[in-house]
């Protein structure tokens, strides 16, 4: 039955608009993650907030996140994706309207709603991809990943233009009661998007995937064999994902590889600010210049995942993104005329980024059998999202500041810092060149077997001096 996914030449129009759907819930789920560092502004000043209060109001999402993905993760495996899609959609946006009902002055209720906001939207990362992932051709399967993550940018954008434009009419309250518009993406999946035919045959609901399968390829569903045997009932486990060291090891170095890129990102504004000498206003300006060279990035490395595989663009970018943030600080000083060394660097910096971005969150989903992919996702996707708090506490450090909210820094800690953002692709490299496996080309059946085939040998030749060196090569093959 699945095979006829793997003659498709184009997508049906049923299957892009499981990739409009799963593109657009990534942007409203980035939007409400974000939303709070903008509203912040509105009312921080009249409460007279400490760094530490403000600190565990901003830091709250990042932490939860990391349970988020585990619990959702293995909830996307246990009772389907799409359930979880929807619950964990409803999860960050409730959430993020109930702090419209804040008392003046209640910081430890923002901050427990902001727990809440992070369990949902890495709960949703966790499932919505592995969905999008199993409705389409191995040959399409990189680039459609990748597209759906093009549209993250238009988050923070969305957020500044709110709250430039709307902040100061309707007040911080409405702001986060625009929160409560992702919502309406829970009735768009429950309208659009049936679950996957792939889970519902690991659980034995043959007619069902018959009936999800027709949907997505847009036939009807008599014209679809059933299968003469019908496949056993899947029960797993969620402690099973120990027995895929490699994935896991990939998953979650490829995945905190981004650290340096999220830190820059928080510290963005402050960096132009301080690099260039200019008003907070105008460095926000450039940073819309900054955000808009992201989305041809992305593009761009959405077509590298199939074009020269994960692996070897996902090194690539890697190795290109880290060498560029090394530059930006080594010649943060350096102007060409009147141009800025620094702002032309994070701008290429950008489009590199965004492109190894759509690379790297995909395949972090790829690399697990079907039924544990969200499990698995879920795992390695929360833990790399410590990189949220990391990557900017990490400046903080450097830059030898007393808190992590505000960090003063300093011209003299650009080479230092910009070395720590640059070193996180390190892990990546590593991941992609001696652990994780190839996946451009392959079904989800075929890497269910080389999965299989990887974790019987990950007992593992490689550490085996006997071993025959064949064996050792077929290992990282």
């Amino acid at each position: 039955m699945l095979e006829l996914f793997e003659r498709q030449q184009s997508l049906t129009a049923n299957q892009w608009r499981i990739v409009a759907a799963t593109t657009a819930a990534q942007m409203l789920d980035y939007f409400d993650f974000l939303l709070i560092g903008f509203v912040l502004a509105f009312f921080v000043p009249n409460w007279h907030l400490t760094y530490g209060q403000t600190g565990m109001i901003l830091l709250a999402s990042g932490v939860s996140a990391v349970p988020g993905g585990y619990f959702f993760g293995w909830l996307g495996d246990k009772i389907g994706r799409r359930k979880v899609f929807m619950m964990t959609i409803l999860t960050f946006s409730l959430a993020t309207g109930a702090m419209a009902l804040t008392p003046d002055g209640a910081w430890a209720y923002l901050a427990v709603m902001r727990l809440i906001v992070g369990i949902g939207v890495a709960g949703m990362s966790s499932v919505s991809l592995p969905l999008l992932q199993e409705f389409v051709p191995a040959s399409k399967r990189g680039f459609v990943g990748g597209l759906s993550m093009c549209l993250l940018p238009a988050a923070p954008l969305l957020g500044a233009v709110l709250s430039a434009y709307l902040g100061n009419i309707i007040g911080w309250r409405e702001l986060f009661a625009v929160g409560l518009l992702p919502a309406l993406m829970a009735l768009v999946i429950f309208a659009w998007v049936p679950e996957s035919p792939r889970w519902l045959i690991s659980r034995g609901r043959i007619e069902e995937a018959r009936r999800s399968l027709a949907w997505a390829l847009q036939v009807d569903p008599a014209t679809i064999s059933l299968p003469a045997v019908r496949p056993e009932v899947e029960r797993t486990r969620w402690l099973e994902l120990f027995k895929y060291p490699r994935s896991l090891a990939a998953g979650i170095l490829t995945g905190i590889s981004q650290t340096g890129s999220v830190g820059l990102a928080l510290w963005g504004v402050v960096l132009l600010s301080l690099i260039l000498r200019i008003t907070p206003a105008k460095a926000s300006f450039l940073m819309i210049w900054i955000t808009l060279v992201g989305f041809p990035g992305r593009v761009f490395g959405a077509w590298v995942a199939d074009a020269l595989g994960r692996r070897w663009g996902g090194t690539l970018t890697s190795i290109a993104a880290g060498a560029i943030l090394f530059l930006a600080g080594y010649l943060h000083n350096i102007y060409v005329g009147s141009v800025s060394m620094y702002f032309l660097l994070i701008m290429l910096f950008s489009f590199v980024a965004g492109g190894n971005f759509v690379i790297v969150f995909p395949y972090m989903s790829e690399i697990w059998p079907a039924k544990l992919r969200a499990s698995g996702f879920g795992v390695v996707y929360g833990t790399s999202s410590l990189g949220k708090i990391i990557g900017p506490a990490g400046l903080a450090l450097i830059a030898g500041a007393s808190n992590f909210v505000a960090p003063k820094a300093t011209l003299t800690a650009m080479v230092p810092t910009f070395a720590y953002f640059a070193s996180w692709y390190i892990l990546a490299i590593v991941a992609f060149l001696f652990i994780g496996i190839e996946t451009k080309g392959r079904t989800i059946e075929e890497l269910d077997t080389a999965l299989a085939g990887s974790m019987a040998t990950s007992r593992w030749r490689i550490h085996r001096p006997g071993a025959p060196a064949a064996a050792r090569s077929e290992t990282l093959s």
